[in-house]
């Protein structure tokens, strides 16, 4: 059987769709995912076959480049995210169509889809044959009507490992600080992170920053005795103690994957979302710098990393979602139902 992936425009929906493409593979079927160029040398560097599409946001082009695609490339399932584009392909061919989503806030309407919709002779959104949800059921605000839970499993670039990398310090926590993949978000907080990092230092903690290649160069000597640059997440997450970070999906589940307390600091409403069913299991700590103005950053963030260091209270609920996501079907169990859907 042949599964086309479609990815979103973020490198999280690329990690997060990769366990279940590798499955599908590993189960003997052919697999391709499509991205939007920016994201395309992110699914080279985890071994997914790739081809590039238009940005998400381009609906008509990006339907238009699936459509194309799939006259060379005749896919029996479609698996999709965020878009009904997917869908839409889906409709066209009749084969199923799966959706793979974090479904930890609401999807959105798509203004193009009305025209596209039109143009493909449907009365409304294709409605999907299997939606397979990557969200813990403990962090859903609600219960979703037929959803497949699906384990995460973490997915990151890697590189030559060092035993540092997979091995805790002696006697001392260990503190991850990471912007994801967007190194701007460092820059940004100039002095506020150097005091961030000296704070923790003083606590006895040790520092990494986790940040694009050629971080290093930038950040290394402005943030004085720490590691930064490109870390292997998921072989660093299990020597944490604590991680620090802006509330994208894929760090927050690879976090939650590794038993460890985090502290979240949300700068749009999808990590605003996270953030709060995070901190509302228990096993983590929202703070919003931007609502506290008179007080330095760098110190509020240090402030509530020492109070989730002190507590074992956050470590606890931490390791009880690993054990809830650990307890979920994993891909290939997911793989499996897909075959038998769509009749391989």
């Amino acid at each position: 059987m042949k599964f086309l992936f479609t990815a979103g425009g973020s490198h999280s929906t690329v990690f997060s769709m990769a366990p279940l493409a590798t499955a599908a593979r590993n189960a003997g079927h052919e697999i391709l995912l499509t991205v939007d160029e920016p994201t395309l040398a992110t699914a080279e560097a985890i071994g997914i076959p790739a081809a590039p599409t238009p940005h998400p946001g381009q609906a008509a082009a990006r339907l238009d480049a699936l459509l194309e695609l799939a006259r060379d490339w005749t896919p029996d399932v479609v698996v999709g995210g965020l878009s009904y584009v997917p869908g839409l392909l889906a409709a066209h061919l009749d084969v199923p169509y799966v959706r793979h989503y974090w479904d930890i806030v609401p999807l959105r309407d798509e203004p193009a889809l009305p025209p596209l919709l039109e143009r493909m002779g449907l009365t409304g959104p294709p409605e999907h044959a299997l939606f397979i949800d990557v969200c813990p059921p403990c962090l859903r605000p609600s219960p979703t009507p037929g959803a497949r839970p699906m384990r995460w499993v973490p997915r990151n670039r890697q590189l030559r490992l060092e035993p540092w990398m997979y091995t805790r310090p002696k006697g001392r926590p260990r503190v991850l600080i990471t912007a994801g993949t967007r190194a701007f978000r460092l820059r940004n907080t100039g002095a506020s992170m150097r005091r961030l990092v000296d704070e923790l230092t003083l606590t006895g903690a040790e520092v990494l920053v986790a940040a694009p290649p050629g971080a290093a160069e930038e950040f290394g000597t402005e943030l004085g005795d720490v590691r930064v640059g490109w870390l292997p997440l998921d072989v660093v997450a299990p020597t944490c103690d604590l991680m620090v970070h802006h509330g994208g999906a894929s760090t927050a589940m690879t976090g939650a994957s590794a038993g460890v307390p985090q502290l979240i600091t949300p700068e749009n409403d999808y990590a605003k979302a996270i953030a709060r069913a995070f901190t509302g299991f228990g096993g983590a700590r929202t703070v919003v710098p931007q609502e506290r103005p008179d007080e330095d950053p760098g110190e509020v963030i240090a402030a509530s990393c020492r109070e989730i260091l002190g507590d074992p209270r956050y470590a606890e609920r931490a390791r009880a979602l690993t054990k809830e996501i650990a307890a979920l079907p994993t891909p290939y169990d997911v793989v499996e139902q897909l075959e038998t859907m769509a009749g391989g």
